[in-house]
């Protein structure tokens, strides 16, 4: 019941679309299938109709795993939420996902010229408030069999190992947690991120297996670089680089033992003209398997 997905922000970037304007969507589609890759999320080429979306990926053999949508729970209401996030859930009932990717972006510095160690932070009353106000639009999307699964990340409220431990205890059981390896890593200043994992293992219905450079990490806080410096300088890489910081069988291992099923998506944006995107994606899916082979996962 594993199945093994990629992000079009190898290839493509959505935040800076500059990296990877001369691929053409053939090709990231084209080479996401010969490498092997059961599916694909969602990325700034697809089309937003959900059967021409659902007839574009099958034609290459790849499923929709399912797609980022950027919240707005610090600035609008719940009700305003889920009329907002109504088409989007929509699309992902058409093309069979079971997970929606969420993220408060109102008040995040990810896509802004503005330092990594500016992001904001919210206070003990705040998270409670904001965890509320997930967990009722995570019911309300559980009610529609859609999991919603939140991301943390860096240069949002939910960015720290702390972070995911006060956001995770103002949610409830519906609210589900997108497990970033790279994001934990990064978030954490370098500790090992499977404590994290060990902790909300039961409440985790989505991975991403994103690597990061320790080196270029250090350089982004010393410099006081942006989440997009950082990106375009090459942060974040695949499973097995050996520039990588972190170990990806034990976390592996962590989910065979908690009996997780579902995605592990290879979501880990560089810049395709530094890092070729059939080269490193090839790598990160046979890293993986040959990983999850070992764990007893597949």
């Amino acid at each position: 019941m594993i199945r093994f997905g990629t992000n079009p922000i190898a290839w493509a970037n959505d935040d800076d679309q500059s990296l990877g304007a001369n691929i053409p969507t053939e090709q990231i589609l084209r080479e996401a299938s010969e490498i092997g890759f059961d599916g694909i999320e969602n990325g700034h080429r697809w089309p937003n109709d959900p059967q021409a979306l659902k007839e574009l990926l099958g034609s290459y053999g790849l499923a929709f795993v399912s797609g980022w949508y950027s919240l707005n729970l610090l600035t609008q209401s719940v009700e305003e939420e889920k009329k907002a996030i109504q088409p989007h859930l929509d699309k992902l009932k058409h093309n069979g996902c079971t997970v929606c990717i969420a993220c408060e972006t109102s008040n995040s510095v990810q896509g802004q010229q503005v330092p990594l160690s500016e992001s904001p932070v919210l206070s003990e009353t705040e998270m409670k408030v904001f965890g509320a106000r997930v967990e009722e639009l995570a019911v309300f999307a559980a009610g529609q069999g859609i999991k919603l699964v939140y991301h943390h990340h860096m240069g949002t409220v939910v960015e720290t190992p702390e972070e995911i431990d006060a956001f995770m205890a103002a949610t409830g059981p519906a609210t589900r947690l997108l497990f970033d390896a790279g994001h934990c890593y990064f978030g954490g200043a370098g500790r090992d991120p499977a404590p994290v994992l060990v902790r909300y293992v039961d409440r985790i219905s989505h991975v991403h297996a994103k690597n990061v450079r320790p080196a270029v990490m250090r350089r982004v806080r010393e410099e006081r670089l942006s989440f997009m410096d950082g990106v375009r300088a090459g942060v974040f890489t695949v499973p097995g680089d050996q520039e990588g910081g972190i170990e990806f069988l034990p976390l592996l291992q962590i989910l065979k033992g908690a009996g997780y099923e579902g995605w592990i998506v290879i979501e880990a944006e560089q810049d395709p003209d530094m890092h070729n995107p059939l080269q490193y994606q090839s790598l990160g899916l046979k890293t993986l398997k040959t990983a999850a082979a070992k764990a007893g996962l597949i």
